[in-house]
């Protein structure tokens, strides 16, 4: 696990909360200019909207759907700002009297040239915090891509900016010779052409000759996350199908959970403490792979040094069940300030 001194993970991960306007919509209070926002409507059921600033602001994928990349007009996200970002009228991003949320995370803005790898990469990197956001074409051969953290990812995320295709999850407890997807609830399957049946490095991860990560031609976009110590957690854990659930240690108070059940077919749960403002047994949840209203039919608790499920749903916590997760604090169990955070 690489080391860092992040006191404040506001200043890399945050998540925002706002009620649209069905107008011009500046949005303030994020902490720092995102590079990479994740948006979903609470309280309507359309489809996650996420934007890149190596992409720019025309240009959306949908971590819900396995389309092609969609180029928005200025009704949509009309600027990333230098505390937020600004959305126009257009209803999916901002209809009069809606609950949205917006995760934000910092990279480096609009990248640079990367020439770590056998395919060249434009790369955005925040090495503090451990993220990046990497551009490149595939070329239908085994391959190397630099990703620009300066330590090894424990999750990539890819996805075909040009077809309709999947999304592709390489995650650190399942390994290079599996793959999961993230538009779909499947479970996690064995392929040799995904990841090349190799782990990523500090400096590169590797694609296979699979068409929907490197295929000849094709311009791809990956998301790639390394762990900090107190900031970020990657792992695994079994869920024991009881409502006194598994407790999973992060190392920090979290701000932003995803699970996944790498053994069966089930939804990624997404949880965030912005949403949630109390350990009351109703969290609310949406599904990264649905655009489904968030519900409230979950109970996680967030705790200081980890969260905990409350709940029995087979998404998060069935009996015997292999889950993943990622995981950002909101502070760290104990920072360079030597000052504890406490619980809700």
């Amino acid at each position: 696990m690489a080391y860092t001194t992040i006191n404040k993970s506001s200043l890399h991960m945050n998540t925002k909360l706002y009620t649209g306007t069905g107008s011009t919509n500046a949005q303030t209070g994020v902490g720092f200019q995102p590079d990479l926002l994740w948006n979903k409507s609470r309280t309507t059921a359309d489809n996650h909207l996420l934007y890149d600033s190596i992409r720019g602001i025309t240009k959306t994928l949908s971590p819900d759907l396995n389309s092609v990349e969609s180029t928005r007009d200025s009704t949509f996200l009309t600027s990333i700002d230098s505390d937020g970002f600004t959305v126009g009228s257009n209803g999916n991003i901002n209809a009069n009297g809606e609950s949205f949320v917006m995760w934000n995370w910092k990279a480096n803005g609009a990248g640079s040239a990367n020439t770590d790898g056998s395919i060249n990469s434009t790369v955005s990197a925040n090495t503090t915090s451990g993220f990046s956001i990497v551009s490149y074409t595939g070329t239908g051969a085994n391959a190397t891509i630099g990703h620009g953290l300066g330590s090894v990812p424990k999750m990539i995320i890819v996805k075909d900016r040009d077809n309709a295709s999947a999304w592709w999850v390489y995650h650190t407890s399942l390994g290079a010779t599996k793959r999961i997807q993230l538009e779909d609830n499947s479970a996690a399957s064995t392929n040799s052409t995904t990841w090349n049946d190799t782990e990523p490095t500090s400096s590169v991860f590797s694609v296979g000759t699979y068409d929907q990560v490197n295929g000849n031609g094709i311009n791809y976009i990956a998301y790639c996350f390394a762990e900090k110590q107190g900031y970020s957690k990657f792992g695994s854990y079994v869920g024991n199908g009881n409502a006194d659930g598994s407790f999973i240690y992060t190392g920090f108070k979290p701000a932003f959970v995803i699970c996944k059940s790498s053994s069966h077919a089930e939804s990624w749960g997404m949880f965030d403490s912005k949403r949630e403002l109390f350990n009351d047994g109703a969290t609310n949840v949406v599904y990264a792979n649905s655009n489904v209203v968030e519900n409230n039919s979950y109970g996680v608790d967030f705790l200081s040094n980890g969260f905990k499920h409350r709940n029995t749903n087979t998404n998060v916590n069935a009996s015997g069940y292999n889950m993943i997760y990622m995981a950002f604090a909101e502070a760290p169990l104990v920072g360079s300030n030597n000052v504890p955070c406490t619980a809700r």
